[in-house]
């Protein structure tokens, strides 16, 4: 765990950064500090509160907000199958935690490990989790109850930050030329829905469709072919 924890560092100080700007503007939109830090805690997908965020700040309704989150953790179908040989031979609590703390960053950095050594395993997986859960949980906590206490910032142009903050973390899920059919799809199809009038988070909810069938059907061609 130890390998695992300290080889995730840099990229938890970055995500200490935008989970900072993400807690200051969700207290800010009337997100309680301590219901931040819980949905840290419980939810553990950033990009999937900062959509869920800023969905309710923009519609003030729960479902859309729920929706739109759910829809971009789709995702997370692919990353916890990929993990399977990861995960043999642990408790089925063991596995259930190393699911939760599974986040984009230790998961992209177990797999490039791996690659490298298959001696890496759960243990990498697992260190690098609790390191990645907790910096997220403390720094949206941190931000948001500097937030509680701040003038509204909007007011100072810093409403950008949820943008900027999720093109960030989407600038670091980029894997390459491979990918640019989904993503491509999953843009398509977002901008579509929400061109002909329906709510934003029925837009993403059909780009996360989108993107994941494109991402199926690749995957599938490069069986056949192999």
């Amino acid at each position: 765990m130890k390998q695992g924890a300290l080889a995730i560092l840099p990229l938890a100080f970055g995500a200490a950064v935008y989970g900072f700007a993400f807690g200051l503007l969700a207290a800010q939109v009337g997100f309680p500090w301590w219901g931040v830090g819980l949905m840290s805690a419980a939810i553990h997908a950033g990009s999937s509160q900062i959509v869920a965020v800023e969905q309710f700040a923009s519609t003030g309704t729960v479902f859309g907000a729920v929706l739109a989150g759910a829809a971009l953790n789709l995702r997370y179908v692919g990353i916890v199958a990929s993990l399977a040989e990861v995960l043999e031979g642990l408790s089925l609590r063991m596995r259930l935690l190393a699911i939760h703390v599974t986040g984009d960053e230790n998961w992209a950095l177990t797999m490039a490990e791996r690659a490298k050594s298959p001696d890496i395993g759960a243990a990498f997986l697992l260190g690098s989790g609790f390191v990645m859960i907790s910096v997220w949980t403390a720094s949206t906590t941190a931000g948001a109850i500097m937030g509680t206490v701040l003038p509204d910032l909007e007011r100072f142009g810093l409403g950008f930050a949820f943008t900027a903050a999720f093109i960030a973390m989407a600038r670091g899920l980029w894997r390459g030329r491979p990918q640019v059919l989904p993503w491509v799809m999953a843009a398509a199809a977002t901008i579509a829905a929400v061109s002909l009038g329906l709510p934003r988070a029925y837009g993403i909810v059909a780009g996360a469709a989108c993107g994941l069938i494109a991402s199926a059907l690749l995957r599938r061609i490069h069986v056949d072919m192999a």
